[in-house]
């Protein structure tokens, strides 16, 4: 595997039953990048980021990630693979009967032999860097806002510092400015601490602020490039999704702020 590409898949099958969702889907991720996944209804975006990471497994192809198969059904890989990437689910995904620390220290009790007392102070770390106040530490998932959910489950899938970081639509039921705030997070801690992101979103002012390049998922494949790619691309879904008066607005938007 390249020293560059973090993630590589090969001929990817995923199917339900009958119903096939990707069918020879390749792609490849590099490391350091900020990787958007888009679709329409029923494309696969989720599914992928799930088959990506273990949860579902392909009914062909191959996925290498940071040089392991997460299917490979070897305990002390895949157990290895899972220190190295973190996951954000949608709506955070928080353990209702658990504090947010005690959340955030859920993959450190699992992956990690360490004392109570220094996992106290990384779970205070991993709170502050997500933005959340020091005080949200002993509160439950029930007391916290949207936004804060989000916020304290990014920080448990940074818990063990991992090296990919999966986020499966992170700014969804947020408002302009939460989703926007959300953004400038991702990107400063992927800048900060080295991260590759994978990113499956709907939102067009996330995709033009923090992606470097934008996988479509269209016929059960993908086709991958930067913003300026899919624009000239002819396909009938991706010229309606980025020409469409949304995709103006968030180009128009990435466009000015850069210029201020």
């Amino acid at each position: 595997m390249a020293e560059d590409v973090v993630i590589r898949v090969e001929g990817l099958k995923t199917q339900f039953g009958r119903q096939v969702v990707h069918e020879g889907l390749d792609l490849e991720v590099e490391r350091g990048e900020v990787i958007g996944v888009v679709g329409g209804s029923g494309t696969g975006k989720s599914v992928l980021l799930r088959t990506i990471i273990g949860l579902n497994r392909p009914a062909a192809g191959h996925i290498d990630v940071l040089g392991v198969d997460p299917h490979s059904g070897d305990p002390a890989a895949e157990r290895a693979f899972k220190v190295r990437c973190g996951v954000l689910f949608q709506g955070g995904a928080l353990f209702s009967s658990l504090t947010v620390t005690e959340n955030i220290q859920v993959p450190m009790r699992e992956h990690l032999d360490l004392p109570q007392e220094l996992m106290d102070e990384l779970a205070a770390l991993k709170i502050a860097i997500v933005g959340l106040p020091p005080d949200a530490g002993p509160k439950y998932p029930a007391q916290l806002s949207g936004g804060m959910k989000k916020r304290a489950g990014l920080a448990r899938a940074l818990s063990v510092d991992p090296e990919i970081l999966f986020l499966d639509e992170p700014t969804a039921g947020l408002d302009p400015i939460g989703a926007a705030a959300f953004d400038d997070l991702i990107r400063g801690l992927q800048q900060s601490l080295s991260l590759t992101v994978f990113m499956v979103t709907h939102d067009l002012d996330s995709l033009a602020a923090i992606c470097d390049r934008i996988a479509v998922l269209v016929e059960k494949k993908v086709r991958v490039g930067t913003m300026a790619d899919h624009m000239r691309d002819s396909h009938p879904w991706i010229r309606e999704y980025f020409h469409g008066p949304r995709a103006r607005a968030a180009i128009d938007k990435d466009t000015h702020s850069a210029m201020v």
